[in-house]
């Protein structure tokens, strides 16, 4: 079956746009124009993405719809929006988007970021998928889960992935060019202080336990 995406953008012109590229991608657009109704498309349609404006009419915005899903769900989110500035990225990568891009954009593009964060979140894991320890906390391939002392620690697509590039590669200085190829991909074309924003979500979630230390001039190191 082909995997459906919400598209969840006001703007008429902007949403055809979207749906032609995605059915040439072999996707199911879904549409929704408020973020109400994209919540209830969300539970209904059940989908692999979610592509999400910012500005939206009514009483929701993106990032109340954003904020609302990541509470139950790590379905990959791209927000798609007219705000560029530093801070609007930032802070829609710290409550849970996987990827920010502003308008105007290129659907190629946005096409291309999608595939590949898809790859990554829905690939199979290797037969013998490894539980990797670190002290209190535990990394789980498979489940695609992480503890501490015992808790589920929810995190992001994005974030969970980090954080076993890092686990995996333990001791090394990573700079962050190789992070975001080694998590991001290669074909990424966001900004390296996507990075910065994702470590540091991983400091506040595990604090102390997770021994991230900052290499001046070169990127991060795990102890």
């Amino acid at each position: 079956m082909q995997p459906a995406v919400l598209i969840v953008e006001d703007d008429p012109s902007i949403a055809e746009l979207l749906r032609a590229y995605l059915e040439r991608a072999h996707f199911v657009p879904v549409v929704a124009v408020t973020g109400e109704s994209a919540l209830r498309l969300f539970d209904t349609e059940a989908p692999a993405a979610v592509i999400l404006d910012l500005n939206l009419p009514g009483a929701l915005d993106g990032l109340d719809v954003c904020h609302t899903l990541r509470k139950h769900s790590t379905v990959p989110i791209v927000i798609l929006s007219a705000r560029d500035q530093e801070l609007d990225r930032i802070f829609g990568l710290e409550i849970g988007a996987d990827d920010y891009v502003t308008k105007p954009f290129s659907p190629r593009e946005l096409i291309a970021r999608l595939n590949a964060i898809l790859r990554r979140t829905q690939a199979t894991p290797p037969a013998g998928a490894v539980i990797e320890i670190l002290g209190p906390i535990t990394w789980d391939q498979q489940r695609r889960a992480t503890t501490l002392a015992g808790k589920p620690v929810p995190l992001t697509n994005r974030e969970f992935d980090l954080l076993g590039f890092l686990i995996t590669h333990r001791g090394v200085a990573l700079s962050r060019r190789q992070l975001l190829d080694g998590v991001w991909g290669p074909e990424w074309y966001g900004d390296d202080r996507t990075v910065d924003v994702h470590i540091r979500q991983l400091r506040r979630k595990f604090g102390d336990a997770l021994p991230i230390s900052t290499v001046w001039g070169v990127g991060y190191r795990l102890a």
